[in-house]
């Protein structure tokens, strides 16, 4: 039976297909249009999963939407009403946006669908899932457990914020939730937008920022903004935000209780930002952490899966970890918007169709490289049409050029096998660098990514390896957890450099791989495994072979502001515009001193800042 799950039209558009409960296909429709969260139908990403698959749509027994638009529709109209006469504007603005669209989305989507198969029987086999449990169907079908609980914390979805669900085989229900106004997510998106960041995408700098600040304000947000009980259950203020009828997520209250008006984007940080910065991380983490011993202790069931947009919150997942809260965790590598389309999917089979669940104990996620792959002659096609000059060369030659290049310090395009699914790139779509350079952290900020200097990197580490080199020995392969360096690999700091403040201790190295060392010594690790990427793994054991290092530097092949390279064409193009120094694309290598200079290009300032 064949499923294809689809989110849209409110943030990461993606389309997802599973057959017979096995992940086939599922990819971001951003990936194919450049334009960085893209929201719109996610045709490109249909007609790619149905490609993939062999298949048309019309071989597709269900097509299930993420959530129910009238649900929201519903939530929209009550919230206005009960804010009256307040939020007239953003009233106007949203409502014809919803007639014209959203609240007919069942006709909008037949229209787009019809294109692949005009005869498709809509009125029976077009179904719609909730938001949450679309999220929980995505973190508990692919996880390793028979049993889980499974805690989905975003901004909102219909109605819920947060939710807490059990799955057991193939079934799964939401026990528990908390609804709209009060959202950790939102409460987290309101710090983003006070500290100058934009909301929905900057959330992950205000947590790269935090490690520089100091906790000060975390009183301040307990007594005044959220009411947070023993459970992790909790209720916020309102009079101290915006965000139901406004258009700005914090009321003028919230800028008198932290000092001033919010950060504009772009402008200098301060250590305020960064104070604040830590003060609702650390908020963040204490309800996180609260949430899952609540619902483990309550239920009894040791293994906890999480998704959602807040679970995307690495530096609070490491710590439940750490704390040991579950015996069991697991962790949805698209945890926001664009992981429901593959939820979706899965409730249909699973719980719409009763499908028998089959548990992959390795990664039934594939590593999360669901995306499109290229065959070597349509790269090297793709690449002549574009202009570019390369070698092609067997796999031993390209991972020795590589290694070598990594441990020369240069930077290294490596877009490999399918792409990744989720916002991570995990070693298909990824820069890499030599951890061991105490440069290398700033080049690839300001040279490469054109982006924030204090934004941290993070490392891949052969999973073999891990526990030699940071405070964890299990997996984690989507790069969401958060460890410290262990203490032996750390480098003492003189007294001067403790007395540092802020940004100031940046180019501080603090260990022996300063590139992937944050401030507060921690990184964001993602464990490498042969059975999942073995052509990454292969370059990192080379690279171990020749420096003792089995860790490398791993960013997403982008520019701030773009989406992660989709097509050998994107690639080419990044390379080009940047200060990557060699590309390997399959097996052709490209140099960047054997390119045609005519074709280098202004690639900073081309798309807009995230």
């Amino acid at each position: 039976m064949r499923i294809l799950g689809i989110s849209a039209l409110y943030h990461d558009s993606a389309a997802a297909l599973v057959d017979d409960g096995d992940i086939v296909a599922a990819a971001q429709e951003e990936r194919f249009t450049r334009r960085k969260h893209d929201s719109g139908f996610p045709g490109n990403a249909v007609n790619y999963c149905l490609r993939e698959a062999g298949i048309g749509l019309a071989d597709v027994d269900y097509v299930v939407f993420y959530d129910k638009p009238f649900l929201k529709f519903e939530r929209l109209l009550e919230t206005y009403l009960a804010f009256a006469p307040r939020g007239f504007r953003s009233f106007r603005m949203a409502v014809p946006v919803w007639l014209q669209e959203k609240l007919f989305l069942k006709s909008l989507l037949k229209e787009e669908l019809s294109k692949w198969a005009p005869d498709y029987d809509w009125e029976n086999r077009l179904l719609f899932s909730e938001h949450h449990l679309s999220h929980a169907a995505s973190a508990f079908f692919p996880s390793p457990f028979d049993e889980a609980v499974v805690l989905t914390m975003d901004g909102v979805g219909e109605w819920t914020t947060t939710s807490l669900a059990v799955g057991r085989g193939n079934e799964l229900k939401i026990h528990k939730e908390i609804h709209f106004p009060h959202s950790l997510g939102l409460l987290y998106s309101a710090f983003t937008y006070y500290t100058g960041f934009k909301v929905n995408s900057g959330e992950y700098k205000v947590m790269g920022l935090a490690p520089y600040g100091e906790p000060r304000f975390v009183r301040q947000i307990y007594d005044h903004l959220i009411d947070v009980k023993d459970d992790g259950s909790f209720r916020l203020d309102m009079r101290y935000f915006d965000y139901c009828t406004g258009l700005r997520m914090t009321s003028r209250r919230f800028e008198e209780l932290f000092g001033g008006p919010p950060r504009k984007p772009e402008e200098a940080l301060t250590q305020r930002e960064m104070d604040l910065a830590a003060s609702i991380q650390s908020v963040t983490e204490d309800v996180v952490r609260r949430l899952v011993g609540s619902i483990v202790a309550e239920t009894g069931i040791p293994n906890v899966c999480l998704a959602g947009g807040v679970a995307l919150n690495c530096v609070a997942n490491g710590k439940v970890l750490r704390d040991g809260l579950a015996k069991g965790l697991w962790i949805q590598p698209a945890a926001g918007d664009a992981g429901g389309a593959l939820g979706a999917a899965l409730n249909g089979y699973h719980l719409y169709n009763g499908g028998a669940r089959k548990i992959d104990r390795q990664d039934s996620m594939k590593g999360a490289f669901l995306g499109p792959s290229f065959a070597q002659r349509d790269i090297e096609e793709r690449l002549e049409a574009a202009g570019a000059n390369f070698e092609v060369l067997d796999e031993d030659a390209l991972l020795d050029v590589c290694a070598r290049a990594l441990a020369e310090e240069k930077a290294l395009g490596w877009f490999q096998g399918r792409m990744e699914f989720g916002p991570r790139a995990l070693g298909g779509r990824s820069i890499l660098g030599d951890p061991r350079s105490p440069t290398m952290q700033s080049v690839l900020n300001l040279k490469v990514k054109y982006r924030e200097s204090f934004r941290p990197f993070a490392p891949s580490v052969l999973r073999e390896h891990v526990a030699e080199w940071f405070e964890l020995d299990g997996d984690s392969p989507y790069m969401l957890l958060v460890a410290d360096v262990v203490e032996r690999r750390r480098r003492a700091m003189t007294e001067a450099q403790r007395s540092l403040f802020g940004i100031a201790r940046l180019n501080v190295p603090r260990s022996d791989i300063p590139a992937v060392t944050h401030v507060d010594y921690s990184a964001r690790i993602q464990t490498v495994h042969a059975h999942t990427n073995p052509r990454y793994h292969a370059l990192i054991s080379r690279f171990n072979e020749l420096t003792g290092c089995p860790v490398v530097v791993n960013t997403s092949f982008n520019v701030r502001g773009e989406p992660i390279v989709g097509s050998p064409e994107d690639a080419f193009r990044c390379f080009m515009g940047t200060e990557i120094e060699l590309l390997a694309v399959g097996n052709c290598l490209l140099r960047k001193e054997n390119q045609d200079r005519a074709l280098k290009r202004r690639y900073e300032g081309r798309f807009e800042l995230d």
